[in-house]
């Protein structure tokens, strides 16, 4: 049985057909939509052109739970990573862009994946995460000198 992660990571290489390695780059940011009602993630382009549709049964009764997407969001990291090296570096894709996680209604809820004009690579729901308490740290190990 193929399980949601494979099935997403199938999805990932289908889309990544559409803008191969070697093609002039454009402009554009990957939206995973999530139907939690269906089990259905679609994914569309910055224009809202449909690249691809599955079907995750596993999701189907996730409209039920109130954590849903916080539920989804670490498989989805995680299918994005694991196909990262392989498939999504060599997409044809104009920096900076981003694989971005949508709820039904089209609605951003964070950035799944996110690469940046200057090389930098975040697999991350929020950029500034931590950020405080590294500071923090910074700042007291500075004093201590």
């Amino acid at each position: 049985m193929i399980t949601p992660l494979q099935q997403i990571q199938r999805a990932l290489r289908h889309v990544a057909t559409r803008f191969p390695q070697g093609q002039e780059p454009v402009l554009t940011d990957i939206s995973l939509r999530v139907f939690p009602h269906s089990g259905e993630v679609r994914f569309f382009d910055d224009e809202e052109n449909e690249l691809m549709r599955i079907v995750i049964p596993e999701w189907i009764k996730g409209s039920r739970e109130e954590d849903f997407y916080q539920k989804v969001t670490p498989i989805l990291q995680e299918a994005i990573s694991g196909v990262r090296q392989e498939v999504i570096d060599n997409m044809s894709l104009l920096r900076p862009y981003s694989f971005v996680l949508q709820d039904e209604d089209g609605e951003t809820l964070l950035d799944l994946y996110l690469v940046d004009d200057q090389e930098t690579v975040i697999l991350s729901g929020s950029l500034l995460e931590g950020l405080d308490d590294d500071l923090n740290a910074f700042f007291e190990n500075l004093m201590k000198e």
